[in-house]
């Protein structure tokens, strides 16, 4: 009987052990969340993918709280863009003012936040005359009254252009798109969406970057609309161009992939060398 006893305490004691470890276990758990949902990022980017067109600016969004505390405000925010694989900064605001004493050199005179919106929150990065040098993984990393958090951001950079329409004497149909990059691929289609022939050609730069001419192989007839399809793996351009008898009315349209996928850095590395790869040849 005292063994039985004795095995029955021991069991009830096992058991109230198992009990507690799970209490106390679903108790750690309550607090991590709470603590995580208390510090958890308060910077946020509505576009994480971006693609860049090339020798035109663009703008890196990034967001944050601009909540005050303790008479602290958002303008005492700490900002700090960085890209990875290059020393130093892109940007860094702090103390109410751009501290740019460890800015990288490819960024020097081509970065600046918008300083009159850091107040309600706006962190963004304007980056002028984007090059081939540009894409990869952008940080904003914010430390603010409301609390700290960093986004990253992927930015593609891409060649495009919309093309402009001219219709000949004998009713053909020509499209001339100036800057694309990488190199495209083009098709010619009717209202219905049928394919259409087309001649086309890509005349390449030293830079890599195509000027597209194609017109299509069969004569237009009046007041159809015939539609240009442009695309690379980064960017899509459709045009749609209606014949009117006294000219060509034409609208265009862009759409860019959302892959994270960037431009290989050897790839942007030949291309930059490129020029002086020919003179030393």
């Amino acid at each position: 009987n005292f063994s039985c006893l004795l095995h029955k305490v021991t069991y009830n004691f096992t058991f109230s052990i198992i009990i507690l470890i799970f209490i106390v276990g679903g108790f750690i758990i309550l607090l991590l969340s709470i603590a995580f949902t208390r510090y958890q990022s308060i910077v946020e980017s509505k576009d994480t993918f971006p693609v860049g067109n090339i020798t035109q600016d663009i703008i890196l969004d990034c967001t944050f709280d601009p909540s005050s505390v303790n008479g602290k405000l958002a303008v005492d925010a700490t900002i700090t863009w960085t890209k990875d694989g290059l020393g130093g900064v892109v940007y860094l605001y702090q103390d109410r003012a751009a501290q740019l004493q460890n800015q990288n050199l490819q960024f020097r005179n081509r970065a600046e936040l918008f300083q009159n919106a850091i107040a309600v929150g706006n962190a963004s990065l304007l980056l002028r005359n984007i090059t081939v040098e540009d894409p990869g993984t952008y940080r904003c990393g914010v430390s603010a009254p409301s609390g700290h958090g960093t986004v990253s951001i992927q930015l593609r950079v891409a060649a495009y252009s919309a093309p402009s329409f001219t219709e000949t004497n004998n009713s053909i149909l020509t499209a001339v798109a100036n800057t694309w990059f990488p190199e495209p691929n083009v098709t010619w289609s009717d209202h219905a969406g049928n394919i259409l022939n087309g001649n086309t050609s890509l005349f390449t730069n030293y830079n890599r970057i195509s000027r597209v001419l194609s017109r299509l192989e069969q004569p237009v007839l009046l007041n159809e609309t015939y539609t240009f399809l442009i695309q690379n793996n980064l960017v899509k351009s459709v045009s749609s161009a209606t014949i009117t008898g006294t000219g060509v009315l034409e609208t265009t349209s862009f759409t860019f992939s959302t892959s994270p996928m960037l431009l290989p850095k050897w790839l942007s590395l030949l291309i930059s060398l490129h020029p002086w790869l020919c003179w030393r040849l």
